[in-house]
């Protein structure tokens, strides 16, 4: 597989370019979104990124 090289304001991932948040969690919630980020082979920033676009997707439903 490809990679595409990354440019400075030109989205890779997402439809959109990403933009610098600042969040404050507990060093609980950090360790443990350090390490599923770790078993899924991505970033905090993009295990986040994950969890916020399925907020506004639509439920699948197996069985229609």
């Amino acid at each position: 597989m490809a990679t595409k090289k990354r440019l400075k304001n030109v989205p890779v991932l997402h439809m959109e370019v990403k933009q610098r948040h600042q969040i404050v969690v507990t060093p609980t919630t950090w360790e443990n979104m350090k390490s599923e980020a770790n078993s899924r082979g991505i970033s905090i920033s993009e295990l986040i990124e994950e969890f916020g676009q399925r907020l506004k997707s639509p439920p699948t439903y197996p069985h229609a």
